[in-house]
């Protein structure tokens, strides 16, 4: 029996009008922005796949929410709507709102870790790890080997090594770690899920010696997405009851609610220890604000509690997780080199294969990042040296196995051939990969430098050089806006 297509959960109501800019703009563009996907004006971007985070749209349910805002300072009742939300769907203790995931972070950051602590955690995440090193700890990574390795094709590349544990805490010894840190669809990774029965593991082990385990729980819906379709004994279950069941294994979260929970702004931490819960009451108040407002407007809390419903619903999962399967499809179909499997929530293009011109030391994701906007106004962004940052001690770039550019989509927001136009792209700049050129620092700010870094091309002084198979043909490089 044939496959019978399948079409997004929803319907347009409203659009936005998207610019289509010309070669030169996006050359000038790149160029003001010291080649940073992330110094870029939005307005100058045609299909922005810089992140999902906080970039969804909204339901018409959502929209309305808003209009229900409670804006009272103490005791909002859209604060007690989004409680009995997390209670049901992630099943916590308490709940403490924040601005948005970092906020989160901190607080936890700086309610249990003393200096000299070690987090461990299955691949770190960028502001996770911050801090983490901000408060006084050291994270170890302990996730498998197969999520260094973009060709192996796993179905559950985020689980933890339990040995790498083990040995951990033999090394350092339980009472320096204050828990162990566990990431869902490990974002640096890919995108790769973790199987239920790996966390559930993990999570005994830890239990064992004292250590609790705290959920990076920002796209656990999408992990509970995969382990129905790819671990046994869970096809029946809804991702309602396999959230549940994620989180019931562990002893808090934090949470950005700008992926999963299709807001705009927002977050949470969670707790299951009264007296945790009552010190990290105490500090969002100082960091936040107050407990019941965490530095949201109840507007916003209206629509996060709305939206975690609509989260788990499984046709809105399946589209969102297809979207993101198209595109990595059509990649691999051509013979570009993307981590597989093809993650949750974006597709993430090896740079090293796919420009192997190119030295780490010349930062070929970063480059490819910036080339590709400058092809056809498309924004991705770099996971590989630029964002793992220098190493404390000896002030080297660290180099990961990994030199990855995501694709990341946004939900409920483009359509397939938005993602057709993606692909083309980046197909065609993967004929001619001696077109990109390499970059180098001109600026390093002190933490996440990813985010404001600027860069310069190692020659010529353009990221990606015209395109001999335009020429022969007689057109204008660049995708869009010709």
């Amino acid at each position: 029996m044939n496959r019978r297509s399948w079409a997004e959960p929803f319907k347009i109501k409203m659009v936005e009008p998207l610019r289509m800019s010309t070669l030169d703009e996006r050359e000038q563009a790149i160029a003001e922005a010291g080649f940073n996907t992330f110094l870029l004006r939005s307005e100058d971007v045609y299909i922005d796949l810089l992140t999902d985070s906080g970039t969804s749209a909204m339901s018409d349910r959502q929209w309305a929410g808003l209009m229900v805002g409670d804006e009272a300072y103490a005791g909002s009742a859209n604060y007690y709507h989004l409680e009995a939300a997390v209670h049901r769907y992630y099943g916590y203790k308490h709940l403490i709102p924040t601005h948005q995931g970092r906020g989160a972070e901190h607080i936890l950051s700086r309610l249990m870790i003393r200096p000299g602590d070690v987090v461990p955690g299955n691949m770190y995440f960028t502001t996770t790890r911050a801090h983490q090193e901000l408060a006084g700890a050291r994270f170890v990574d302990v996730i498998n080997d197969a999520a260094h390795d973009s060709l192996d094709e796993s179905p559950f590349k985020g689980n933890v090594d339990l040995a790498k544990l083990e040995r951990l805490i033999a090394d350092v010894g339980a009472d320096r770690i204050p828990y162990l840190c566990l990431q869902c669809c490990v974002n640096m990774a890919g995108g790769q899920p973790v199987s239920l029965a790996n966390i559930a593991a993990t999570a005994a082990l830890c239990h064992r010696h004292g250590i609790k385990v705290m959920l990076d729980a920002t796209r656990a819906v999408e992990n509970a997405y995969f382990i129905k379709l790819r671990e046994p004994g869970y096809g029946d279950k809804s991702i309602e009851e396999i959230l549940r069941e994620i989180c019931s294994h562990t002893d808090g979260c934090t949470n950005s609610a700008k992926k999963d929970s299709l807001v705009n702004i927002g977050g949470f931490l969670c707790l299951n220890d009264d007296g945790l819960a009552e010190q990290a009451r105490n500090l969002v108040v100082l960091f936040e604000g107050l407990h019941t407002y965490g530095g949201l407007a109840g507007r916003d809390m209206e629509a996060m509690a709305i939206g975690i419903g609509e989260s788990v619903q499984f046709e809105h999962v399946r589209a969102r997780v297809g979207q993101v399967e198209y595109l990595g499809r059509q990649l691999a179909a051509a013979g570009v080199p993307i981590v597989k499997p093809i993650g949750g929530h974006g597709v993430f293009i090896d740079a090293v294969r796919f420009l192997p011109h190119l030295s780490r030391e010349e930062l070929p994701a970063q480059a490819l990042a910036a080339a590709l906007y400058v092809d056809s106004g498309v924004r991705a962004m770099e996971r590989g040296t630029v964002s793992s940052g220098r190493d404390p001690d000896t002030g080297k770039n660290i180099v990961p196995r990994l030199e990855l550019v995501r694709l990341t989509i946004p939900r409920r927001v483009y359509t397939q051939a938005h993602m057709d136009v993606t692909a083309e792209s980046v197909i065609a700049l993967h004929e001619e990969p001696q077109r990109v050129v390499g970059l180098r620092f001109t600026y390093e700010p002190k933490y996440l430098r990813f985010f404001q870094a600027r860069f310069e091309p190692v020659e010529g002084g353009v990221v990606l050089r015209p395109s001999a198979k335009a020429a022969e043909r007689g057109v204008v490089t660049g995708a869009t806006g010709q």
